[in-house]
């Protein structure tokens, strides 16, 4: 199971937001690869970033910021946040991307994500991020009527190379993650999953490794940049992978 540091980008900046609140940020830094370049010698093996400009609106914002990451590290990145285009997933992918983040378009637009799982087979993560269940789209400003789960069932067939689930009640909020509604995303899905929001404690990261095989990863933010959580020692202490 790999532990994977998350960077959120803001403006440029490398920010943590509160339940996925624009307006309840704090800044962790001013320099995008230096904190990246930190995650990878502490042994990082995957970096997630996030687009957060870009997930609301609707493209990306802060592409010369994530391109600096890609030529500051070896490690993979992956990306996500206002990727609505298959324009958009070849640019990033041409930077040196390894994988893509899909949510609100693969919510909205079927076609689309078909099309890019076709183009691209194993370059497409599916983000489900969920609160009571339901999925949030465009940033998690809005919350839509589908069913995380139900939507897990109806992918089946797809090339998606990993879903990654994000509790948006616990993003941020370091009081462990949901293991209940993770356990049943990962009964339910086919493919490998990445589990995000409220991962704080060395406990938190044995509690997703327990739910099996199909746990690719766990994504961590608040926790690491708080120091409630040191990454070396986290895959050190565990023997992760990375």
């Amino acid at each position: 199971m790999l532990v994977i540091p998350a960077i959120d980008l803001k403006d440029g900046r490398c920010v943590r937001l509160r339940q996925g609140d624009m307006a309840a940020e704090t800044v962790y830094s001013d320099d995008v690869t230096e904190v990246a370049s930190r995650w990878q010698q502490q042994g990082a093996g995957l970096i997630h970033v996030v687009d957060l400009n870009g997930a609301v609106d609707g493209e990306p914002k802060n592409l010369p910021h994530i391109e600096s990451v890609m030529k500051a590290v070896r490690v993979k990145v992956q990306v996500g946040g206002g990727i609505r285009t298959i324009d958009t997933v070849r640019r990033y992918l041409n930077a040196g991307v390894s994988r893509v983040v899909l949510g609100t378009a693969a919510i909205t637009d079927r076609v689309f994500l078909e099309r890019a799982c076709q183009e691209f087979p194993q370059r497409i993560i599916l983000g489900l991020d969920a609160r009571d269940g339901r999925i949030a789209v465009k940033g998690w400003t809005a919350i839509s009527d589908v069913q995380a789960i139900d939507l897990l069932k109806e992918l089946s067939g797809c090339a998606i190379a990993a879903v990654v689930y994000t509790d948006i009640a616990r993003d941020g909020m370091l009081n462990g993650p949901n293991i209940p509604a993770l356990k049943e995303v990962v009964e339910c899905s086919s493919f490998p999953v990445i589990a995000s929001g409220g991962i704080t404690r060395l406990e938190d990261l044995q509690a997703v490794r327990s739910l099996g095989q199909k746990i690719e990863g766990a994504i961590v933010g608040k926790a690491l940049y708080d120091g409630k959580l040191d990454l070396q020692a986290a895959i050190t202490t565990l023997g992760l992978t990375h």
